[in-house]
């Protein structure tokens, strides 16, 4: 048996700080493979069409296995087993690339990896929500956000000081496997069921037509918003593209790394403060701000920027608005789901960010691809300006809760 326990009036509980230490090594585990991936493809001499059809194909396993997770969530009585199953499968997809010597097996342990991520993905959001009460569940998630970028700002810096060491990529992917080891033991240890959970027995179909018609509105906003949200490796492309004329390729990169690591950080650091205000404010209102700087980097990148003030500024602003998104569309999602949806919901929510996610990055790429990069850009800005309006009416309606 588990421990049963209600939610704590504490938002800092066991369970919320052991999501977020798993999140942190998962983060640091999965962010170093992602950073020296590229290069380990190319010391096998493969082409970048094989990088972009393994991200692709674990991409769509994601999305897929995000859905499903959330359904199984609902139907389990225990979900953390679930949970910490998907942080250890992590660890052997991790150890099945380190071992890789051809593209192939390297794309079944990318889509293995990206399976595991996306089977947890509602089971943990559940057990956060499920621990702490509906006025702290910004805070909680904040707190969350702010681990997993933390991991992601570190696991490059911490690539590159070790290649810089001597140390090959095949040890470091090795290395890898460590942190995704710990995260799954944070899970295990640290994480309590917090409630009694009675299972839904309803089928994947009838869980999507009982989610409640306010969070399916909210649904709508957030897909539009999303067949905006580009990759922000294409502004790693922008960034590298447009210093490369006056500073040359390579120190353009170093510049381009350098942002992103700068637009991780804003990103980590605005995570919790943006959770710990929607606790206290309109959270919609917060969520409409985010998504207008969303709006704001299109629209800076729209106009083909090559001074690194105003790059940095770009990317800072989109450390900003994902920070702000991604902690509040899942505190809002918390708020307007019953107990019993929470896991369909929250997969439902990952599948429509998955799915604006492949939209807009194709669209934006592309559009840039055949018109120039102010073509692609206002493509988004569009639809972010759109998603903006949206939630800020939503703001105003409240979705006539």
């Amino acid at each position: 048996m588990f421990n049963v326990k209600a939610p704590s009036h504490r938002w800092l509980t066991s369970t919320v700080f052991g999501i977020g230490v798993a999140s942190l090594f998962s983060d640091l585990s999965h962010e170093t493979v992602t950073s020296i991936l590229p290069a380990l493809l190319a010391s096998m001499g493969v082409a970048a069409g094989a990088l972009g059809t393994i991200e692709g194909v674990a991409d769509g396993v994601s999305s897929i296995a995000k859905l499903y997770g959330g359904w199984l969530t609902d139907r389990l009585s225990r979900r953390k087993p679930l949970c910490a199953a998907g942080y250890a499968a992590m660890t052997f997809a991790t150890g099945v690339i380190a071992t890789a010597t051809a593209w192939p097996v390297v794309m079944i342990g990318r889509a293995a990896a990206w399976f595991s991520r996306g089977v947890r993905t509602a089971p943990r959001k559940t057990l956060l929500a499920d621990s702490v009460t509906p006025e702290t569940y910004g805070r909680a998630f904040g707190f969350e956000r702010m681990m997993d970028t933390t991991g992601a700002v570190v696991a490059p810096l911490a690539a590159m000081t070790l290649l810089r060491w001597g140390l090959s990529l095949r040890t470091l992917m090795w290395l890898s496997v460590i942190p995704a080891g710990l995260a799954a033991a944070a899970i295990i240890f640290l994480v309590r069921e917090s409630k009694s959970h009675v299972p839904a027995r309803r089928p994947l179909i009838g869980s999507l037509r009982a989610l409640p018609r306010s969070f399916t509105r909210f649904m709508k906003v957030v897909g539009v918003f999303g067949a905006g949200d580009f990759a922000h490796s294409l502004m790693i492309l922008y960034a590298v593209l447009a210093l490369s004329p006056e500073y040359g390729n390579a120190r353009a990169s170093v510049m381009a790394t350098g942002f992103y690591a700068l637009h991780n950080v804003v990103y980590a650091a605005v995570s919790y403060p943006a959770g710990s205000l929607a606790d206290r404010m309109n959270t919609y209102a917060l969520l409409g701000a985010g998504y207008a700087c969303g709006a704001v980097t299109a629209f800076l990148l729209m106009f083909q920027i090559r001074d690194p003030v105003l790059l940095a500024v770009a990317f800072a602003v989109g450390g900003i608005y994902v920070g702000i998104e991604e902690t509040l569309e899942d505190s809002l999602a918390a708020e307007l789901l019953p107990r019993d949806l929470r896991g369909t919901g929250f997969g439902t929510l990952a599948l429509v960010n998955g799915i604006g996610d492949s939209i807009s990055s194709l669209a934006v790429g592309w559009l840039w691809t055949a018109f120039g990069p102010t073509i692609g850009f206002s493509f988004a800005f569009v639809l972010m300006a759109a998603g903006t309006t949206g939630v800020l009416i939503a703001s105003r309606t409240r979705f006539h809760l």
